[in-house]
């Protein structure tokens, strides 16, 4: 494959688990929906939301909810590792973007500043 690093196609962190889990979600959607995503590299995070809603073969009730947050986790890692890396980080660049719009534009207040003497 060619020079990647792991660094430059994962989701940075932005603000918390929730964000980033959200944020992998997101960018696996787009993933899905771009044709230049290879369609084998596709089945990968079909079959682990299929797992994730099949019956478990492990009973044991911790176990099973790990493999199958481990499973999911994987998943998406190696989805994520089989795109093209250009595609990724297109795709995390205008995520990237969205967020940073979202988050600044509620916190922004356009205005001049004065210094007062007293």
């Amino acid at each position: 494959m060619t020079d990647k690093k792991p660094s430059e196609i994962m989701v940075t962190q932005q603000g918390g688990v929730v964000r980033n889990v959200l944020n992998q979600l997101k960018l696996i959607f787009r993933l899905m929906g771009d044709s230049r995503v290879n369609i084998f590299a596709k089945i990968i995070p079909v079959g682990a939301l299929l797992y994730l809603f099949s019956p478990d073969p492990i009973m044991i009730p911790i176990i099973g909810v790990v493999d199958d947050a481990a499973l999911l986790w994987l998943g998406s890692y190696v989805f994520t590792e089989l795109c093209p890396p250009a595609v990724v980080a297109e795709h995390m660049k205008e995520l990237a973007g969205s967020v940073e719009t979202e988050s600044t534009a509620e916190n922004v207040v356009d205005g001049e500043a004065t210094d007062v003497k007293e």
